[in-house]
């Protein structure tokens, strides 16, 4: 019987004749074979695993990043709320944005890695002195790749930070200005420095990096692996002995990324950017704090040096270093200037990150960015208009109330001790009252006890702290059960006039007890109305009509002075609507702010 096991009809027959073809008109056997089959002097190592590890995590990069771009719109109307879509409504966006973002942030341990095992082995001297300047090229485009995608999300973080790091660029000598200008696409951030960044992270600065990676790679395959002396094994191929522990390597870093992928549920996203108000909370990556550090220690003038002129400087001796290597004492003296360099930054950071934890502003001003960023994906979910969600945080009373107590009010009141932004103030500073929980049951009970009235919670500094009312309190303290259940029945109708919403419930449940302190209070023998208007008795002021209501409490905001208030016993308050200071939904909103009530937007599934 003849032997058909090569017929042209076998499938293994045609499939071989497919590989013949294809290999005559690209050769890739012979392309796979150099890649491959490299020789390994000393055998394979897993200090070498650092460049391939880079290199996957660049193809990692370049994939996530294209799928994100698909969904990205760099505009200052939508830049902020394509990203939340990503985040929070496209399906297993979180996820592909926290891959992005994490391995942004391995590439940079990873560079560094590389750099060091680089130095140590020497593997920088002749005739290797280009491939080495071809890695700090990459290194400084890797971390030019973190610095453009910090801005894009267009949050208030990533804003101010990119507002510090573009200044800096500004402050470079002769081309500083021009330069930023050209990087900024004008003299403001906005629609034309989103196009600008964007082009760069997603399309130059990859394409750039791609090139050098070609001739890296090129480079290193031309003069080969340098080895440790003596050598300690056996020559070994690249593959499979090398290529097994690169991918080893390679996926136990995914695995840490992924980690924090999955903890942090992705990226963080805070509030979107809002170039009118100022954000204290603002820090560049944690691998950039080292920067930011060392500036403080060169203030005014002396700053250009701290922010060009010595990172500069470390800059060209680390590019120096093949020439430096051909030194007697050059190879130690870059092993020495490595060590230096790394044990300044990792000092430099650690005094960053103590300096911001002992910081009572900056951590103040670190939990309203992280509250602010948590309503503005509320306010998110209830559907974005097409003016942006920024016009949404700025017409909320949640976010911006405590922002208009904050400038112009907490030079007099407090906000249970602190401005409103959680910044805390001095005690011996308040000259009003404190205005945490104005017009609740709690308030008004504290307000209406003898001892508290006398304290700076309630009158301050004020000249009432003295006045009748004080007066009043002290020589009136109920002396048995009956005068104390009273007093609780006017602190009830009091606290029911205000009306607010977290106290409904309660109103109800108290309805006869609120009906007896509003006799009491209608009373003009001994009660309220002996000294106040309350609805159709009496005569001065202050009105306890709808005391503390929304709308009292605005009208009494915009003019304290007016007769239904304090008139002439006005002491120092503003009168912020009838002098122009705030306008009426500021006031509004900071009210509302006070009384804890404000819009609560129901989730839809409306995309940006």
């Amino acid at each position: 019987m003849a032997d058909t096991s090569n017929s042209p009809s076998e499938p293994g027959s045609k499939l071989q004749q497919a590989e013949r073809w294809l290999d005559n008109r690209t050769g890739f056997k012979g392309l796979l074979h150099e890649v491959l089959f490299e020789n390994v002097p000393g055998g394979s190592r897993w200090r070498y695993v650092w460049g391939s590890t880079l290199s996957f995590f660049f193809v990692v990069q370049v994939i996530t990043g294209t799928f994100l771009w698909m969904s990205y719109s760099p505009s200052t109307q939508s830049a902020w709320e394509s990203v939340y879509f990503i985040q929070h409504q496209m399906w297993g966006g979180w996820f592909l944005r926290g891959l992005h973002h994490f391995v942004a942030q391995a590439m940079t341990v990873l560079l560094v890695l590389h750099l060091m095992q680089v130095i140590i082995d020497g593997a920088y001297k002749a005739p290797r002195e280009v491939n080495y300047w071809f890695g700090v090229v990459l290194l400084l485009l890797i971390l030019a790749l973190s610095l453009t995608g910090y801005l894009l999300p267009w949050d208030q973080n990533g804003y101010w930070s990119t507002a510090v790091s573009t200044n800096l660029v500004g402050m470079s000598p002769i081309v500083g200005q021009a330069a930023q200008t050209v990087v900024v696409g004008g003299a403001n951030y906005g629609h034309q420095t989103l196009s600008r960044f964007l082009a760069l992270h997603a399309g130059v600065i990859p394409g750039v990096i791609i090139l050098f990676i070609v001739g890296h790679v090129y480079l290193f395959r031309r003069h080969g692996i340098t080895p440790a002396k003596p050598l300690k094994g056996p020559d070994e191929g690249f593959w499979p002995e090398q290529i097994l522990k690169d991918v080893v390597a390679c996926l136990a870093v995914l695995l840490v990324v992924l980690f924090f992928v999955v903890r942090e549920h992705g990226a963080p996203l805070g509030a979107p950017a809002d170039p009118a108000e100022q954000f204290s909370a603002a820090r560049p990556e944690w691998y950039f704090l080292f920067l930011f550090q060392m500036l403080k220690y060169f203030p005014g003038k002396t700053e250009i040096i701290g922010a060009i002129i010595l990172p500069t400087l470390l800059l060209l001796t680390l590019a120096a270093m093949p020439i430096i290597g051909k030194w007697r004492l050059g190879h130690r003296f870059n092993l020495g200037f490595m060590g230096v360099m790394l044990g300044g930054v990792v000092l430099l950071t650690w005094q960053a990150m103590a300096a911001d934890k002992n910081d009572v502003e900056f951590q103040a001003a670190k939990a309203t960015a992280k509250r602010d960023a948590a309503r503005a994906v509320e306010l998110a979910n209830g559907g974005v208009p097409i003016t942006g969600a920024l016009s949404l945080m700025r017409d909320d009373a949640y976010t911006r109330g405590p922002r208009i107590f904050s400038q112009n009010c907490s030079s007099c009141h407090r906000f249970d001790g602190h401005d409103g932004l959680g910044s805390p103030l001095p005690k011996d500073s308040i000259s009003g009252s404190d205005l945490k929980g104005f017009g609740s049951r709690e308030w008004v009970r504290g307000f209406l006890h003898a001892d508290t009235i006398l304290t700076s919670r309630y009158w301050g500094g004020t000249i009432h702290a003295e006045g009748d009312m004080a007066m009043w309190l002290a020589d009136h303290a109920p002396e048995d059960e009956d005068e104390q259940a009273m007093r609780e029945n006017v602190v009830l109708a009091l606290s029911y006039q205000a009306k607010l919403r977290s106290q409904s419930a309660l109103d109800v449940r108290d309805s006869a007890r609120i009906a007896s302190g509003i006799a009491f209070m209608r009373n003009t023998s001994s009660g309220c109305a002996e000294c106040h208007k309350f609805q159709d008795v009496g005569t001065d002021s202050p009105e306890l009509t709808d005391w503390g209501s929304r709308e009292w409490t605005i009208a009494f905001v915009a003019d304290p002075t007016h007769p239904r208030f304090f008139g002439r016993d006005n002491d120092r308050m503003p009168s912020f609507g009838t002098e122009k200071t705030l306008s009426q939904r500021e006031i509004e909103m900071v009210v509302d702010w006070l009384r804890g009530e404000w819009h609560t937007p129901k989730a839809t599934a409306a995309k940006p």
